[in-house]
């Protein structure tokens, strides 16, 4: 039921079809991040904007399903992500990250940083 919620979607097309789109729900203050393709340097301007055009996030959340690849400046963004939600006092949650993300994601500590879900 969304009656009364405002819900504003953009979609960014960030290299070679790379989509992130970004979905904020002002009534909960939340924001849906969702990574589609690859996560690599070429996202991190588009990435960056979607956090930071909505400084009024109460919640974050990254949705990785969609990704087939991520590598250090992937990494690179979630800490700012982090460092943007901390200063605000805002939760960070990494959710629907495949095995393969998981992974890399344990290798870097990611796991004791954020709140990561399958």
């Amino acid at each position: 039921r969304w009656v009364g919620r405002v819900l504003t979607k953009l979609s960014f097309l960030c290299l070679e079809g790379i989509v992130i789109e970004n979905r904020y729900d002002e009534s909960s203050a939340h924001l849906m991040i969702k990574v589609n393709g690859r996560f690599d340097v070429y996202c991190h301007r588009v990435f960056r904007n979607a956090f930071v055009s909505t400084p009024q996030a109460k919640t974050y959340t990254v949705d990785l399903s969609n990704v087939s690849y991520l590598d250090s400046s992937a990494l690179g963004m979630l800490l700012l992500l982090k460092k943007h939600a901390d200063v605000r006092g805002a939760k960070v949650l990494l959710s629907h990250c495949s095995a393969v993300v998981s992974q890399v994601l344990e290798m870097a500590n990611f796991n004791r940083l954020f709140t990561m879900s399958e």
